[in-house]
Parts: structure tokens; C-alpha cells; sequence
């Protein structure tokens, strides 16, 4: 792709206001494709930037200079739906949606962004990907959140494994830097089997079953995997979730900052399990359902409401810790949460930067929060003196 002069002209551009922010989504640049990253998403963000009257642009890397009063980057023309380069004023909000871990591991990238970090007039927030061990460490350190999370260890040896099985019959084994569930594996101790242990490895398309006589075959076949993919992993208590039509499945949750700098929830979405698949994801074969729907089906109308009521209190409380043991300003994330088949809510995972939901009054609130939180960022700077906000 051959990438366009800077436009010398800002007639194509909205101008910036001294009482709204200019709000850099960052990203990665890239040979063939100008930068990384999900167009679609970047296109919508700017789109509801200037609905909401504020100067919105992607910007990579390498093109973010902190000491320049100007900024080249870019902005989606939708008259003919075409990424143009051009000048734009310096932000004050810096969204980090760099797209891959390997991306955001790179030297000039972890330099920049704790450059960005350090910046009395930016606020970045997002900072990086979250690792799952850090995650349940820290989850694990407030008696408020500690209720919610699984068993949880390193796997660094068979005895680790080994010692977990006798307390579960079922584990998750998942790498710390896992996306999109490749390479997540599960352990199930059938003992009336011939070959007690049977192993589950999800794999790019589908999945492998195994099965083992003996834990060092098991451990051997494990180790493997691991190897393979170049990532430590953790081993975790398996969850019995609640099913609708044998299908296990769990609800995926939007945590956002609003308007008044507070952590709210923005939606709730469910996701059913494929068949013979570890996962929920839709991808690997699984289905987006209504929560209610299916907690009514499991528990009947009055308990479901319940069950609901506690999921929607327990986002809160874990996105709150988890951004105070990250130290850094969080603006968003997800959560994979289950409900087990007595009702009790259990944490899985989150992530920093939340994939797009597919539900349509969670995507639209989703993108004004953004630029609602961004506004808060804003006016709290000034009204501060340009002092540090949280």
C-alpha cells in the first residue's frame, strides 16, 4: 500500500477545542498496512469521537513524538472509506490499543510507553496486557476478591500437577499470555478408566484428546505442549458451570470508567459452550446467548435474579482491585466469569483490551464510555492545574 503525503491542510480535520480533549488511539505501525491493529473498531472510535465533538485519530509508535507540538497520524475519511494521514495537535488522552503482546514486549515500544507514562500532560490508560499469574496474585491479596478465583498455582513441575489432581478432578492449564484460547489444556482423572488421566489440548482449529496410564506420561505429554508454544502456564481448579443443554457456558462482563471517573459496568453478555470444545469462544463452535435467559433456565426466576445481582456487584469489585494492584490508571476491561451449578460466582480472566461485543447496546455504550472517561480525564487536569489524576 502506498502510504499518502501528509495532508498540509486541516480543512478535512476537526479542529481541536481547549475545553475537550484530542485523543490519540495508539497502535503499531506496519509495512504493508500503515498499522495494526482492528480498522473497523479504530473507524468507529473516531466516528463516535466527533459525534461527542472531540479530535480523534490513530497514531503508531513510531510516529508519537512526546516533545513535538504536532502529531502525524491518521483519521478514516468514510466519503470513500479511505485511512489518510495527516497533521493533528498533540493529545492530552492516550488509548493504548496495541493489538499483539508481542508487539507491546518490544524494546522501543515498552520505552515509549513508559515515556507516555511519565508525561504531565498526557493521560495514558491501558498501560499493557494483563499476564493471568499477576492477575490471581493480585486478586488473591483482597479478602473481597479472593472468594471469586479458582485455585490457582504456576505449573513448574509434575508434583504441582500432580498434588492439584488430588484435590480436582478436573484442571485448566492455560498459558500466563494466552489469546483466544489457543493452547489451553485440560486434565480430567476419569479412575475408572484403563488410562486414568485425559487430556484436552485446544489447538488454532479444534482440538487433541490424549490419554495417560501414569502421571509422568501425563507430565511428559504436558511439558510438550508447553514447550511448543514457548509460554510458562498455569494449572487451575476446574469449574462444574452451570449448562443449558449439557452445554456449559459463562458471561463475558464490560468494566468501564464513566463520565465521573467510577467503574461501571457497561454489559453482560453470555457465551454457550460449542460441543467436545474447552472454551466458549464463539469461534471454536460456541453461541451468544442471553444471560437471564439462561440463569432463569438454571436456577428459576427468583434465584437467577439473585445470581445476576451478585455477578453485576462482583465486576466492580474485582476491577477495582485489580487497578490497584496493576499501579497504573485502567480506563476498561472484560471478564470471563462462571456461575457454578450452586450459583456461586467464579473469575477466569480479564483483559485490558476488551475485543469487541457482538451485542449492539453494549458495543454503543462501550465507545461513548471511552470519550465519556476521556472527558472526566480532561476537565479533572484542569481543573487540577495539570496535576496527576487516577
Amino acid at each position: 500500500m502506498t502510504i499518502p503525503k501528509p495532508l498540509q491542510t486541516k480543512a478535512s480535520v476537526m479542529e481541536a477545542t481547549t475545553d475537550k480533549p484530542v485523543v490519540a488511539i495508539l497502535t503499531i505501525e506496519d509495512d504493508t498496512q500503515l498499522f495494526r491493529g482492528n480498522r473497523a473498531n479504530f473507524a468507529d472510535l473516531i466516528q463516535t469521537g466527533q459525534q461527542m465533538g472531540i479530535l480523534t485519530y490513530v497514531v503508531t509508535v513510531k510516529h508519537l513524538k512526546l516533545q513535538a507540538p504536532r502529531i502525524l497520524g491518521y483519521i478514516f475519511r468514510e466519503s470513500d472509506e479511505t485511512w489518510v494521514q495527516a497533521w493533528f495537535p498533540r493529545p492530552h488522552v492516550v488509548y493504548n490499543r496495541i493489538p499483539q503482546r508481542e508487539d507491546e514486549r518490544l524494546p522501543r515500544v515498552k520505552k515509549k510507553l513508559s515515556a507516555l507514562a511519565k508525561q504531565p500532560d498526557i493521560r495514558l490508560f491501558n498501560r499493557r496486557f494483563f499476564n493471568k499469574w499477576s492477575l490471581f496474585q493480585w486478586l488473591n491479596e483482597s479478602r473481597a476478591t479472593k472468594p471469586y478465583i479458582p485455585e490457582t498455582k504456576k505449573l513448574t513441575d509434575s508434583l504441582v500437577l500432580s498434588s492439584l489432581l488430588k484435590r480436582h478432578r478436573l484442571l485448566y492449564l492455560k498459558p500466563v499470555r494466552g489469546k483466544a484460547g489457543v493452547g489451553i489444556m485440560t486434565v480430567t482423572v476419569q479412575p475408572e478408566r484403563k488410562l486414568p488421566y485425559r487430556l484436552q489440548i485446544q489447538e488454532e482449529k479444534g482440538s487433541r484428546t490424549f490419554r495417560a496410564g501414569t502421571m509422568r506420561r501425563l507430565w511428559d505429554r504436558v511439558s510438550r505442549q508447553s514447550q511448543r508454544l514457548g509460554e510458562p502456564y498455569i494449572v487451575q481448579q476446574g469449574i462444574a458451570l452451570a449448562c443449558v443443554n449439557n452445554r456449559p457456558f459463562d458471561l463475558r462482563a464490560l468494566v468501564q470508567k464513566n463520565g465521573a471517573g467510577q467503574w461501571e459496568l457497561s454489559g453482560i453478555g453470555a457465551r454457550v459452550a460449542g460441543d467436545s470444545s474447552i472454551t466458549t469462544h464463539v469461534p471454536r463452535g460456541g453461541y451468544i446467548d442471553e444471560p437471564e435467559k439462561l440463569l432463569v433456565s438454571v436456577f428459576g426466576q427468583d434465584k437467577a435474579g439473585k445470581v445476576l445481582g451478585k455477578v453485576k456487584g462482583t465486576t466492580i469489585t474485582l476491577a477495582k482491585q485489580i487497578e490497584r494492584s496493576s499501579h497504573s490508571r485502567l480506563c476498561e476491561m472484560s471478564m470471563d466469569l462462571g456461575v457454578d451449578t450452586t450459583g456461586h460466582v467464579w473469575f477466569f480472566e480479564a483483559n485490558s483490551k476488551p475485543m469487541k461485543f457482538d451485542e449492539p447496546h453494549i458495543r454503543n455504550k462501550s465507545l461513548e464510555r471511552i470519550f465519556q472517561y476521556s472527558l472526566y480525564l480532561h476537565r479533572l487536569k484542569h481543573e487540577s492545574g495539570g496535576g496527576a489524576v487516577t
